[in-house]
């Protein structure tokens, strides 16, 4: 249960950021307002790097093969 809330946690941290993104672009909010979003959107920002970098540490782990990392190409696209 711990992975589903780890991407839980990802994507509502992305959404919260995209939200946050659209409030200040659209540019009526106050300067303490804006800056108290700016202030959130990097704690959203560094919270969602460091999620990135733990799935990347955990793909490489299960890539090792032999004591030597094994790169694999990776494709986005769904087989059909």
């Amino acid at each position: 249960m711990a992975r589903k809330k780890a991407a839980v946690d990802f994507e509502q941290s992305l959404a919260d950021l995209q939200a946050l993104v659209e409030r200040l672009e659209n540019g009526e909010l106050s300067l303490e307002d804006s800056l108290t979003a700016f202030e959130q959107g990097i704690r959203l920002t560094r919270d969602c790097q460091g999620a990135l970098a733990q799935a990347e540490q955990k793909v490489q782990i299960l890539l090792e093969r032999d004591g030597e990392l094994a790169a694999e190409p990776f494709s986005a696209e769904q087989p059909e």
